[in-house]
């Protein structure tokens, strides 16, 4: 390991985060009896410029007023490009209660957007007095985001996780695509002729690379990475696909735009029964071996050794956080 220390982000658990309209007041409770660990009430993108103003009251009154059970509660904000951010920020912090953990912050581009956060919240939270200091969830959506995905990582003690946009993303990134994360059957390889003259094509995952860069930045600096939206929500299918992607990834969650996708993410980033009973005999395994002065063990005919350690005991502590639901 590094001399350099990780601190890590509070452990929560993120295996699905429900995406909730600020300007939906009527869907505020639905979702706190939901089984999303996350829910975010959104101040951004699903809220008419009109409606801004009234969704900011409805979020301000709904983290006080609902009980919202043992879920993470976060509200994302409107984008520092626009007039809106600065009365989210001081509105949601000077006014709701410290029921809230996150705030989640779109489409930031350098380091700089995140610091620029973090100056206005501790200095609202300290004129105010809040007791809680909230959290930082940050979506990576822009070509420059993912170009300084690293320093935007590490640019604040308040960050928790990082997000990807796969829609803005593509927009940024002008990639040829309208659909909102999934496939592309246009991103793949043509195989050789065989010997009967047929080739085979292979389809790949577009949003490989943008995934696998935001993973590394945000363990790297101690923080959950999580998956973005699946648009076509009438698509399990498709959407457990691309969860079990991102998992393989190292993704630890998925956004739900709909409360039927919540489900399936709890189902694709929950350890199986099967893994944890594994995960045990690991632990147990390099027990017995560190008691007889060994640093690796065989178990059932494969090598294990400190490494796979930390592996398991990753999996035992989020199977120990589901099970205290």
């Amino acid at each position: 390991m590094s001399f350099k220390t990780i601190t890590l982000a509070p452990d929560r658990l993120n295996r699905s985060e429900l995406a909730v309209p600020g300007s939906q007041a009527k869907l505020f409770e639905k979702a706190a009896k939901s089984a999303a660990d996350v829910i975010f009430l959104d101040l951004e993108d699903a809220v008419a410029p009109d409606d801004k103003p009234q969704a900011r009251k409805n979020v301000i009154q709904a983290i006080g007023d609902i009980d919202w059970g043992r879920k993470v509660l976060s509200v994302r904000i409107n984008g520092l490009d626009t007039h809106f951010m600065y009365r989210d920020v001081v509105d949601v912090l000077e006014n709701a209660s410290d029921r809230l953990d996150l705030i989640m912050i779109p489409k930031v581009g350098a380091a700089a957007d995140v610091y620029a956060l973090d100056m206005l919240c501790t200095q609202i939270e300290t004129a105010k007095g809040r007791k809680k200091k909230v959290g930082f969830e940050i979506i990576i959506e822009t070509a420059l985001g993912m170009q300084n995905v690293s320093e935007i990582a590490a640019a604040s003690p308040r960050n928790e996780s990082l997000h990807f946009g796969v829609a803005d993303y593509a927009a940024s990134t002008r990639a040829r695509t309208t659909s909102i994360g999934g496939a592309n059957p246009n991103y793949a390889v043509l195989t050789d002729s065989n010997d009967q003259g047929s080739r085979d094509t292979h389809w790949g995952d577009m949003w490989h690379y943008a995934t696998s860069r935001l993973v590394v930045a945000s363990r790297a600096n101690g923080l959950r990475a999580v998956d973005g939206p699946f648009g076509n929500f009438s698509d399990a299918d498709g959407y457990i696909s691309a969860a079990r992607r991102a998992a393989v990834l190292g993704c630890e969650g998925k956004w739900a735009i709909h409360p039927s996708q919540i489900a399936l993410a709890n189902d694709v980033f929950s350890p199986s029964e099967k893994d944890v009973t594994q995960a045990r005999r690991i632990v147990e395994a390099m027990k017995q071996a560190a008691s007889e002065g060994k640093g690796a063990v065989s178990l059932d005919g494969r090598l294990i050794d400190y490494a796979s350690i930390r592996q398991a005991e990753a999996m035992l502590e989020k199977a120990r956080l589901i099970a205290a639901l």
